[in-house]
């Protein structure tokens, strides 16, 4: 079952970096690490994930044999418990409105068998209250704080439906949110208009000359490249 055992801080560096402790110890598949606040949560590409203390979900679950499209996996879950308005931006940011209101970050050792699920959502979140550098893209689903415990129990409940997904149905939960579809999107190695993801999950983007081209990771931006990229959540 997943959130058994649960460990809930009131405060520590990284829900996931406590997980992965957990995982070396040997906690079983479904081990839940969550904290009221966290002053060092991090986001892909090593950015910092900002919280606002008992306004946001911070948590990490240790996953056994995980999939490998657990970001989809992850992204899809959340997307559901987020209400049918939200849509992913790929791989795995969760958007509501078209401000990312939640963000995934899956490490570990799947050679090892374990891997840490990592997710921070805007649960009840003030957009005032965030860092300047966020108000252009940040946003919160606009709960009451009271709201957080009975978020988490949704997204667990969509978690284990979504990981006993089969493939296929899988990517088609994905793309039926994939708010990239149709866009004019840039990348560090050139641009084009997003078209969807394959069946191994990477981004299909169709080129200005002609052709297609798969993504397998790396920044994805709407439009043109931004001259600098604020912090992401």
């Amino acid at each position: 079952m997943l959130g058994t055992p649960r460990l809930h801080l009131r405060s520590t560096d990284s829900t996931s970096d406590r997980a992965k402790e957990l995982a070396l110890a040997g906690a079983p598949h479904g081990a839940l690490v969550t904290a009221a606040a966290q002053t060092a949560g991090r986001g892909r590409q090593g950015r910092r994930w900002t919280t606002q203390p008992g306004a946001t979900l911070a948590m990490s679950l240790v996953l056994r044999d995980a999939p490998p499209l657990l970001p989809l996996v992850a992204a899809v879950a959340v997307a559901q418990a987020c209400g049918p308005g939200a849509q992913i931006k790929w791989p795995n940011d969760v958007l509501v409105g078209g401000r990312k209101v939640a963000g995934i970050l899956a490490e570990g050792r799947p050679q090892d068998g374990w891997t840490i699920l990592g997710i921070g959502v805007n649960v009840a979140v003030d957009p005032a209250d965030l860092p300047p550098d966020l108000h252009a893209r940040a946003g919160t689903l606009g709960r009451a704080r009271a709201d957080v415990a009975p978020f988490l129990a949704d997204l667990l409940t969509a978690l284990d439906g979504a990981l006993a997904l089969e493939t296929a149905t899988l990517l088609d939960e994905w793309r039926a949110r994939d708010a990239l579809a149709g866009h004019a999107v840039a990348w560090a190695g050139g641009t084009g208009t997003a078209a969807g993801i394959d069946g191994e999950g990477r981004l299909v983007v169709t080129l200005p000359g002609g052709g297609r081209t798969a993504l397998n990771a790396g920044e994805v931006h709407l439009g043109r490249l931004p001259d600098t990229e604020p912090p992401s959540r």
